[in-house]
């Protein structure tokens, strides 16, 4: 109907298939609309909101050879998301706009969410495991990362906007982790795929945790990846569809990704130089776009 955002849905057996599949549908099926980091003469972002189901987060292959970047650059951020290794690179309020820092990671708002209003700061990610460990059934078990206070008025505010968490039971003594995933705003083609493989990577580090506080065996089940704003930039679309789209008639799906399994020695290799290079990150964060 017009003036209604187009609503999408896709699913896949694996990560690197339902990416394909959710660009490839918003490609087609997306909104034409204008940005605020657009230039006079770009055309329109395609857009669209996003449901992507992936049934089995941790199904080979897992890596998709055209995501815009390379496996030192996912390892990079996987190591951010999970272990916090730019967290140092937050700017401090108090200091005013001299400092021109990050407003924040997402590895601090999931494990180090600060109240200033109670002086003290929380683990969300390990209050999930424990709540459900406890409580396997519990709907209550989500990790959210806005702050009224700051992020209304701030000039970068985070995309992801919540993780929940819940447990069903499956054969035996086997416990599966569901997860849903909310954006408010997502880059499809420049930083969607990077998400995904860091946020599956936290659900099987959600999942470890609940299986060493309870004793029960427990495992990733499905990533829901949901996006208010799934969008491709007008300025990308001929990036996108010059790489993107022109291996989607060139090569198999299997010349498209990889396997996880054979590239992960290599990106763990890299892990040592990953840190030493956060560690002497500058003070200045370049402009991001969501």
């Amino acid at each position: 109907m017009l003036g209604d955002i187009p609503v999408l849905f896709v699913e896949g057996e694996g990560l690197a298939e339902a990416w394909e599949k959710s660009l490839i549908s918003l490609y087609e099926k997306g909104c034409g609309i204008k940005t605020e980091y657009d230039k006079p003469d770009d055309p329109p972002s395609k857009d669209c909101s996003m449901t992507v189901v992936i049934h089995n987060p941790l199904a080979e292959p897992m890596i998709h050879r055209d995501f815009p970047g390379g496996l030192e650059d996912l390892q990079e951020y996987v190591l951010e998301v999970l272990e916090g290794i730019k967290d140092h690179c937050i700017r401090d309020a108090s200091a005013g706009p001299e400092d021109t820092r990050w407003e924040y990671t997402y590895h601090q708002r999931l494990f180090n969410y600060q109240d200033p209003a109670m002086a003290r700061s929380f683990d969300q990610i390990e209050l999930i495991a424990q709540k459900l460990a406890q409580t396997p059934w519990s709907r209550r078990q989500q990790a959210v990362t806005w702050k009224v206070w700051e992020d209304n008025f701030c000039y970068d505010p985070p995309c992801l906007q919540s993780i929940w968490c819940r447990l069903l039971p499956g054969e035996g003594e086997r416990w599966h982790l569901n997860m849903n995933v909310r954006f408010r705003s997502n880059d499809a083609y420049k930083a969607a795929f990077m998400n995904m493989f860091a946020l599956v990577q936290l659900q099987m580090k959600i999942a470890a945790r609940i299986a060493e506080l309870s004793g029960k065996t427990v495992i990733p089940a499905r990533y829901v990846h949901q996006a208010d704003s799934y969008h491709i930039y007008g300025f990308n679309l001929a990036e996108f569809e010059a790489r993107f789209l022109h291996a989607l008639q060139t090569r198999s799906f299997e010349g498209r990704t990889f396997r996880y399994e054979d590239v992960r020695e290599i990106m763990e290799e890299a892990i040592p130089a990953i840190r030493a290079k956060a560690t002497a990150m500058g003070r200045a964060k370049p402009p991001d776009m969501d």
